[in-house]
């Protein structure tokens, strides 16, 4: 049955048949082969395709975890019922490492020809999001943009190959399969994408390594835990001297290699680097058999046979064999990891000035080291930066697109770039994001979209992520899916997004209000709307020195009550990161009245020393407020931010205000009932929902 099924080119390794069932002699299963179900990839209504991998042993030695096969292959197949499965695909898979081997009686019937039957109503899914009186909801439309997983999600990640996605619900994170169905419930924090069959959760601050049935796999309490390559995931943690280390869990969480190492990298190609102690690293094997030592300051990861070393301490870098020889002696300022034969260096005296080039293993510059900055694009491409502002060059650069033997193909017109994929990258100008071919030219017969962002071939569609919106093509180009922009409060009121971008770095959705009775209300309550999200003459030739967003979501609706969060951020080029901003605007839809903190009080109430106590006894007996900075708390203000609900107030404080910038905007639940007796229940605030 094997041999029936494997490649012409595996087929070609032996003489016939019989010579390929001999290979399986050594073997404690000579007759069949090994099937991993990793899960369901995609769903139809009436078929579930599975991928399976198939591992055969050619040479007739162990596999071993861990262990990869001389050939390894993946097969698709598709359930017709419960004795008969339909062979989709069978094509060489490279570089998949392996740790156990279900052996599997699987009664296969291999018709190709029906592939075109199988093909027919598959679902292949994709994330897509709206707005509606929830504010954002994330679900997952099919390839003719139908809500299949209707959108109840705060966020959700793609579908990946094992038919998983990552979901978030109200602060919590789970997985759901292509049904909808959780595998794993939202308990954690954060997930990290699966990888080698396994994920990183967080859980309570720590992290937890789980399956892809949502079981926790790993015991032990580490404060790090990495993605998985070549079956290794980096951990780390304190030793019982409060010193940090590093070592590396296996897939089944196990500690395969104990926390020993200063400092350790991702495995790549079954070798990584560790640090052993001060000016001592080593290159390990994936049990932490060590292939070398090497006696520097510094040495990077492994990349084509290289690794960049600096001998002491603020010494320039160069790059030494996996043997230790120095291959090119210690010049640059920056040296980084050696891809498709290629290294990018800086060769400034201090490390301050922008002097990069490419350079390849013997150390001759392909790309001349007067440029911003360069990256390496894969598939033999790079993108050469030259700076927006010489004199400022923090703003950012303009790219042009070069090949790694220094041709450069284009000028520098280009802000952003991402890696290519099948000959083709995303990239954008200042009017437009685009595909580029592999000679840096606008793909013309495929989507180009007004707006700054990126565009990616996703399954069977095109999707691009431009100006903060989603939008699906199907793969000849024609829209297929997007963003609503409409958004229904009840049978009377809508509110309709509208876009204003003067500017490549001055974006901002704001709402408008329809429906109401008064259009003198209407436009006055629109044109503050306008006022407040910033909505200003912006010249569009000019390079502005930040970057600023805003946005808009719906956060309560209730009788003539909007409550809006007007969200976005601004950020000064060249800043540790950028200033979020929020707002809420309590709207009266009758009256157009903005409502303030002080219109939801009685007069002369004292409201201000009352909720300042209130929530000076949350910050002392509430453990969620940690992190509050000692003393930093003095109350609040007249004007307080806040917001309403159906049944509370919320009073929060800015970024730093009076918790570091990670705490985002401190906010402080106050339940109606515990300030009853001070709310003006007769008062316009009140009665507008209520």
């Amino acid at each position: 049955m094997a041999y029936d099924l494997i490649s012409d080119n595996i087929k070609k390794q032996y003489k016939d048949k019989n010579d390929f069932e001999a290979a399986f002699a050594g073997t404690s299963n000579p007759h069949h082969e090994s099937f991993e179900i990793e899960g369901c990839s995609c769903r139809s209504k009436d078929r579930i395709r599975f991928k399976v991998w198939l591992y055969y042993n050619y040479t007739g030695q162990d596999l071993s975890p861990y262990k990869r096969p001389r050939n390894n292959e993946c097969i698709e197949l598709v359930k017709i019922n419960k004795e008969t499965w339909l062979v989709d695909k069978v094509f060489t898979l490279e570089n998949y490492y392996i740790e156990r081997h279900i052996a599997a009686e699987i009664k296969l019937k291999n018709s190709l020809k029906a592939e075109d039957k199988l093909n027919k109503g598959i679902i292949k899914l994709y994330s897509a999001k709206i707005k509606d009186l929830n504010g954002e909801k994330w679900g997952f439309i099919d390839n003719k943009g139908n809500f299949v997983i209707k959108p109840s999600f705060d966020y959700a990640y793609d579908f990946q190959d094992n038919g998983l996605a990552i979901v978030g619900i109200n602060n919590t994170f789970g997985i759901i399969n292509t049904f909808g169905n959780y595998v794993a419930i939202p308990k954690y924090d954060f997930i990290n994408q699966f990888s080698e069959g396994r994920a990183v959760a967080t859980n309570n601050k720590k992290p937890v390594i789980i399956d892809e049935s949502g079981r926790v796999l790993s015991t032990k309490e580490y404060d790090y835990i990495g993605n998985f390559k070549n079956g290794r995931a980096l951990a780390s943690g304190f030793d019982k001297e409060e010193k940090y280390i590093y070592g590396y869990l296996d897939r089944q969480g196990k500690e395969i290699i104990p926390l020993q190492y200063e400092f350790a990298s991702d495995f790549i190609d079954g070798k990584a680097i560790v640090k052993l102690k001060d000016n001592e690293y080593a290159l390990i094997d994936l049990n932490g058999k060590i292939y070398n030592k090497y006696n520097n300051y510094f040495v990077g990861n492994l990349g084509d046979g290289l690794l960049a070393f600096q001998e002491i301490q603020n010494g320039k870098y160069g790059y030494i064999d996996q043997k230790g020889r120095v291959i090119m002696k210690p010049e640059f300022t920056v040296a980084t990891t050696f891809s498709e034969g290629r290294a990018i260096v800086n060769n400034s005296s201090d490390g301050n000035e922008r002097r990069y080039g490419l350079i390849d293993k013997a150390g001759n510059y392909k790309i001349k080291p007067e440029y911003d900055d360069i990256i390496l694009l894969d598939e033999n491409r790079v993108r050469v930066g030259k700076a927006i502002v010489k004199e400022k060059p923090f703003i950012g650069s303009k790219y042009s697109i070069a090949d790694i033997d220094g041709n450069f193909l284009t000028d520098f017109i280009y802000y952003d770039v991402s890696n290519y994929k099948n000959g083709l990258a995303s990239a954008y100008d200042d009017k437009n994001t685009f595909f580029i071919d592999n000679k840096g030219r606008v793909v013309k017969n495929l989507p180009i979209v007004s707006g700054s962002g990126s565009l990616a071939f996703i399954g069977e569609l095109i999707r691009a992520y431009v100006d903060n919106r989603i939008m699906y093509f199907d793969s000849n180009g024609r829209p297929l899916w997007k963003e609503n922009t409409i958004i229904p409060l009840d049978n009377m009121y809508e509110i309709k997004e509208v876009k204003y971008k003067p500017n490549k770095d001055y974006l901002v959705y704001y709402p408008q209000i329809k429906g109401v009775k008064n259009p003198i209300v209407e436009k006055y309550i629109n044109e503050r709307l306008k006022q407040i999200s910033q909505v200003r003459p912006i010249d569009p030739n000019i390079q502005l020195e930040h970057s600023y967003g805003r946005d808009f979501s719906v956060e309560f609706f209730k009788k003539n009550l909007l409550v809006l969060e007007l969200n976005g951020y601004d950020y000064p080029f060249g800043a540790m990161h950028d200033m979020p901003i929020k707002t809420y605007q309590h709207i009266d839809l009758i009256s157009g009245r903005f409502y303030e903190l002080k219109d939801l009080f009685k007069e002369n109430s004292n409201y201000v020393k009352i909720l300042s106590d209130i929530i000076g006894e949350q910050i002392k007996k509430g453990i969620q407020y940690f992190y509050v900075f000692p003393d930093s708390y003095k109350g609040i203000s007249k004007d307080q931010p806040f917001y309403a609900d159906d049944t509370a107030l919320y009073i929060y404080f800015q970024p730093y205000e009076i918790a570091p910038f990670a705490a985002g905007f401190p906010t402080f639940k106050i339940p109606y009932k515990e300030i009853l007796n001070i709310i003006n229940v007769n008062g316009e605030f009140w009665k507008s929902f209520h």
